[in-house]
């Protein structure tokens, strides 16, 4: 057996290496600095429990963006020299992160072993490339995302490194082929396993979804769909789902070879980004498709996020995820026996409230960051749950996942159609869609992302709608004076969230304005952009009138549109006369 030493490395803390709600995301240049990414993982190794380090079993692996595969041999070798005992790694260094939770959860080693936690690779939605962003993050024990005790540690770890330890004489891993590689070093066996993540996911996803029914739709001749992988670590799970599993054609894939640039595009699935799928979808003003699929669906960088089309026809994540619950129990087996609860986030539209009031629910509403819905999960209290940044998912993981969402609509255009495969017409996205206004209101809603914005400039805003929230009249003669049609504003503040669970308190999460007619504004300041503050602006008006629930979005939210805008001084303040991407 080939022997590995461990070296000690001394090492300065680096300024800015605190993670944000999805772990640390700098430019690739950042991170290739000399320590870098040496320093934030042993000072997560240092963070951990000593358990979960020393003879344990961790996952490395990454949505496969530029410089993942250093990275993940980088991070093999220090965990060689922390104690670790085993590192699992997705065949070629791939694993979407919703895959990356269900290993943690539900795959056994070949010697009874179980992951106690994974270093996840991905920037999510942002671009890839030499010159783009990298990402890291760590996902604790029960496959979610590290809570705040853990990052905060994590951070100040950081602030205080001296020294690092790794395996400098390791020899890369083969990750192109599946095997085990096994060494020696001063505490033992430390093996090495390279697998192909996309059976055990399939696996859970066929114990959740009655592939059957979807594969009945699937055959209809009636039937075609459109799924774009926009070039991401999805694109390493569709053949087998859709393809082998599902007897989908090969060419109602798109974009599904993960590319570490993502192919030169932003992977990202909105309108703005999935241009290839919006066309195919007739949703081109440019060029409109003469006869597009029935069904089409995107996936981010990471495969985690999820954008849901029908012909000519866009589906909200906010309203996505309200229509998923209100179908789930009829349509998906693994929900058969009724619904803990639902949750979303803040800044999502209410449309889930109003189901779960309806369907008498439990509901919860929580601070952006898919950790708050895994304390929920674990506590036996929520099922389905999603936020309006293109993320769906249920407690089968402690992550969302883009797959399942996708396969969550497909058993429900297979269940409202199971008569209807013979007939001359299915029943449509569409028809779902306005049924689900029908009967439960629309929640009218867009958001406006403002990206890479002077943080000083960003700040300042959001502290000046900070102190308008002192006095609502002085807020309401403000508004009357943009637009006299808008309703006064009831409730002004930010919000804060107090979690059933565990009782922490996360404060600073938005700043609100509700107004009496249902309507809301939201401002936050994202997380998530790798240089520079994102502004987020997120607009909602409520509308039960049946016969108001069909305009068209632009022009039911025209005057909520202008008072935001004004109100905040957006323009003003940020020298931005129109927001990066609207959704």
């Amino acid at each position: 057996m080939v022997m590995f030493k461990v070296s000690k490395v001394e090492t300065n803390p680096i300024d800015g290496q605190k993670p944000g709600t999805s772990g640390l995301r700098k430019k690739v240049k950042v991170f290739k600095q000399p320590h870098y990414l040496q320093n934030f993982v042993q000072a997560t190794f240092n963070a951990l429990p000593a358990n979960q380090v020393k003879g344990a079993v961790i996952v490395v692996s990454g949505d496969g963006r530029y410089w993942s595969k250093d990275a993940i041999q980088i991070i093999i070798k220090m965990a060689a020299a922390n104690g670790v005992r085993g590192v699992w790694v997705g065949l070629n260094g791939l694993m979407s992160t919703p895959a990356v939770s269900a290993v943690i959860r539900e795959r056994t080693g070949a010697d009874g072993s179980k992951a106690s936690g994974a270093f996840i690779l991905t920037a999510s939605h942002n671009p890839g490339g030499p010159h783009e962003d990298f990402g890291i993050k760590y996902n604790m024990e029960n496959g979610g995302p590290a809570p705040e005790g853990v990052t905060d540690k994590i951070y100040q770890n950081t602030t205080t490194i001296k020294e690092y330890y790794i395996a400098e004489d390791f020899p890369d891993v083969d990750l192109s082929t599946e095997g085990v590689t096994k060494l020696g070093g001063p505490e033992g066996e430390f093996d090495v396993d390279v697998f192909d993540s996309a059976n055990d996911y399939v696996k859970l996803m066929k114990s959740i979804f009655d592939f059957e029914s979807i594969q009945k739709l699937v055959a209809s001749p009636k039937f075609t769909f459109c799924y774009d992988a926009l070039h991401g670590v999805a694109g390493a799970y569709t053949n087998h789902i859709f393809v082998q599993e599902l007897g989908a054609q090969e060419s109602f894939l798109i974009n599904c070879v993960p590319k570490e640039d993502f192919g030169g595009g932003h992977p990202d699935p909105n309108l703005t980004y999935a241009k290839e799928l919006v066309a195919r979808m007739g949703l081109s003003k440019a060029n409109p498709e003469a006869n597009p699929p029935e069904f089409g669906a995107a996936a981010d960088g990471d495969a985690d996020r999820n954008m849901i089309l029908g012909k000519r026809f866009f589906v909200t994540p906010s309203d996505s995820v309200a229509i998923i619950a209100a179908n789930a129990v009829k349509a998906i087996p693994y929900f058969s026996s009724g619904l803990k609860g639902v949750a979303r986030s803040m800044p999502t539209s209410a449309a889930l409230d109003v189901v779960a009031k309806h369907l008498n629910l439990k509901f919860f509403e929580v601070p952006t960051g898919w950790k708050f819905f895994g304390n929920l999960m674990d506590a036996g209290m929520c099922s389905v749950c999603g936020e309006e940044s293109f993320g769906t998912g249920s407690d089968h993981i402690r992550e969302k996942d883009g797959i399942w969402a996708v396969l969550a609509w497909l058993s429900i255009l297979a269940y409202v159609n199971k008569d209807n495969l013979g007939k001359d017409q299915l029943v449509s996205v569409e028809d779902i869609v306005r049924g689900h206004w029908s009967t439960y209101g629309r929640h009218y809603y867009t958001r406006y992302d403002y990206e890479n914005v002077d943080s000083g400039a960003a700040k300042e805003l959001m502290a000046n709608l900070v102190n308008l929230q002192a006095s609502l009249p002085d807020v309401n003669n403000i508004i009357k004076g943009i637009r006299s049609d808008v309703a006064d504003v009831v409730q002004a503040d930010e919000f804060e969230y107090k979690d059933p669970v565990d009782g922490s308190i996360s404060k600073h999460q938005g700043i609100r304005y509700l107004f009496a007619d249902g309507s809301r504004l939201v401002f936050r300041l994202s997380g998530t952009g790798s240089e520079g503050a994102t502004i987020r602006l997120y607009i909602e008006q409520y509308e039960k009138d049946p016969s108001k629930i069909g305009r068209e979005s632009h022009e039911a939210l025209a005057p909520l549109v202008e008072v935001a805008l004004k109100l905040s001084q957006m323009e003003k303040r940020t020298g931005r006369s129109a927001p990066t991407v609207i959704t």
